[in-house]
């Protein structure tokens, strides 16, 4: 695991955004196509902002989600909404968006069709993750219910999420798919989450989720 300080947020997009698309371009050097996943939340939208018109062959690429709410596109809180609003815009418009939603009462119902979706594309090329204060990352949340399965080495590619405090049920890929990417990065942003991920670096994954993605991440931190 390598940390690296930015003075400032526009500082880490500027660099980040730059990383990534050097990471990708190097995934569509030795591959047909890259499967790059991303988070939701507020934290990344900068990045996106700077990454959605990098010169690549975006058409080449297969957009994820490391996580999403079990809500219809449309809805505020959708991580989709997000994405579609903030990456998938001018030249990264050209990406393939792999869904982690689909129309049905409960993740359960259609977990089958939207892991056979992503399975072809694995393993991940590149992955940008976030970490929440309560140490989190995706939707592995300290006290889930299905925490343990999700953490598993035999865990499947996605499994559904339910959290105290959490409003929605949420879907989320497994530990070991996200450790498995071939480039791997963390943003944090301000001192308390950076804390919070001094803490998670000595504490077990089901304790700190964020602790199962560490090895070999690179973590970007700005105040």
């Amino acid at each position: 695991m390598s940390f690296v300080e930015y003075a400032d947020s526009e500082m880490l997009a500027i660099d980040l955004a730059n990383v990534l698309t050097g990471e990708l371009k190097a995934a569509l050097d030795h591959q047909e196509r890259a499967l790059f996943v991303v988070p939701g939340g507020s934290t990344p939208g900068p990045i996106f902002d700077d990454l959605c018109d990098a010169d690549l062959d975006w058409s080449r690429v297969d957009v994820l989600l490391s996580d999403e709410r079990w809500l219809p596109e449309v809805h505020v809180r959708s991580n989709t909404r997000l994405i579609r609003e903030r990456l998938l815009t001018g030249r990264a418009a050209k990406a393939r968006y792999l869904p982690l939603y689909a129309r049905a009462e409960t993740p359960e119902a259609v977990l089958a069709e939207l892991e056979s979706n992503i399975a072809p594309s694995l393993p991940i090329s590149v992955c940008l993750l976030g970490m929440g204060a309560d140490m989190h990352t995706a939707s592995l949340f300290p006290g889930a219910d299905k925490l343990e399965e999700a953490l598993s080495l035999r865990a499947p590619i996605l499994v559904p999420m339910r959290a105290p405090n959490v409003p929605e049920v949420r879907v989320t890929l497994s530990a070991h798919v996200l450790d498995e990417a071939l480039c791997k990065h963390i943003v944090i942003t301000g001192e308390q989450k950076r804390a919070a991920f001094e803490r998670a670096r000595y504490m077990r994954p089901v304790e700190a989720p964020i602790a199962a993605v560490l090895s070999g991440a690179t973590v970007h931190w700005a105040p």
